[in-house]
């Protein structure tokens, strides 16, 4: 194991950040928090990342309640005394539309029959399901610290039951706007997320995000163009995310106003993280011009390692049913490719710094980043 410079783990310690707002706010050593990472994040990571003084974070929208509830008292039992971050999906449901549900499904036939599959067989629905009252009700009992949503807000009065329980509550802007929308709505604090973060964009505000994204790729902010903007438009703290894996990024983003970061394909690296084969290997590859935004595997964009089917359809393509639908379909040709050991049909997500990780456990990449960013900021810091 690769050891690093020792900083304080205990909330008791204290390390000389120059803004501890969002340290005093969710008690924390390190203004570092761990993406939470639907299917990749595990208890085992959240922990490791909170016994070295950054926000342990488990994603919620890909679990089953009970299988929720088991993770969440793992981590509590793993990292007592310590704050646990839960996040989950505000999106809405759609609205059946077996058309393009045949259309994508016709896209993807030849696929099919190059595999040997039965391109008329049913596929899978997609997953993910968003917040509602049965999570709300997980959330007021086991009471995380902070609860963390992805594409704006839930109804406000789930919100305010969650605000109830004492959680701090914090979301993911990609414009000026939605900070403005989220802070106007009480959140604590606000994740700026850069076109450079993995995984699923965040927007919520405009009638087809989709449709948007897939029109004019041009309007999307960068991170250390976002940053700064919200820092001046918003009064509560701000989160970086997007582009951060090395200390280098993390003092980039605290100088230009972050409060704190949040990352996320840097711990995709960690033995604690939870990906097949075929996305490690995709992550190892990965160079800065090596990931687009697609909306193939979900029906919402998210940036991923390209692949086979990105390539060859398209990143982002109309035919594509509405999120979170559009996974089900690709499910059967990815087992079949990841089976030969190729990620032809998997979501690789990854953000655009994915080289610049270091490749460390979980606990030493968070001491790793806090050490880097603060030799970084000086003695100001």
């Amino acid at each position: 194991m690769t050891h690093v410079t020792h900083l304080p783990d205990h909330p008791a310690q204290t390390a000389p950040w120059p803004d501890r707002r969002l340290l005093d706010l969710f008690g924390i050593v390190h203004p570092i928090l761990l993406g939470p990472m639907a299917g990749a994040g595990t208890p085992k990571l959240a922990i490791a990342v909170g016994w070295a003084g950054g926000l342990a974070s488990l994603p919620g929208a890909m679990y089953q309640l009970d299988d929720l509830r088991a993770a969440i008292k793992e981590v509590r039992a793993g990292l007592p005394g310590r704050p646990l971050n839960v996040n989950f999906f505000c999106h809405t449901p759609p609205s059946a539309d077996p058309v393009r549900m045949m259309r994508w499904r016709a896209r993807l036939a030849p696929y099919y029959v190059e595999r040997g599959l039965d391109p008329q067989a049913t596929p899978p629905t997609g997953g993910r399901a968003p917040f509602d009252a049965a999570f709300c009700a997980l959330v007021e009992e086991e009471r995380p610290e902070v609860v963390s949503f992805h594409f704006g807000l839930p109804d406000p009065a789930l919100l305010e039951r969650v605000k109830t329980t004492g959680a701090k509550v914090i979301s993911s802007a990609t414009t000026v706007a939605e900070a403005r929308w989220l802070e106007a709505r009480g959140c604590d604090a606000i994740i700026a997320m850069g076109l450079e973060a993995g995984g699923h964009r965040a927007t919520f505000l405009g009638d087809d995000v989709a449709g948007d994204m897939a029109g004019d790729m041009s309007r999307q902010v960068g991170t250390f163009a976002l940053v700064p903007q919200v820092v001046d438009a918003v009064r509560v703290p701000v989160i970086a995310a997007g582009g951060i894996a090395d200390g280098r990024g993390m003092a980039a983003a605290l100088t230009l106003g972050a409060s704190a970061v949040q990352v996320g394909t840097a711990f995709l690296f960690c033995p604690e993280a939870k990906i097949p084969a075929v996305h490690r290997a995709a992550l190892e590859a990965a160079g800065d011009d090596g990931t687009a935004l697609t909306n193939l595997f979900t029906g919402r964009p998210a940036r991923g390692v390209m692949n086979r089917v990105m390539r060859e359809v398209g990143p982002l393509s109309d035919d594509a049913p509405p999120f979170p639908l559009a996974g089900g379909a690709l499910a059967p040709l990815r087992a079949a490719a990841e089976a030969e050991g190729r990620g032809d049909f998997t979501n690789l997500w990854a953000g655009q710094a994915a080289r610049l990780a270091p490749r460390l456990p979980a606990a030493d990449l968070t001491r790793k980043l806090a050490v880097d960013a603060l030799s970084r900021l000086g003695p100001a810091a």
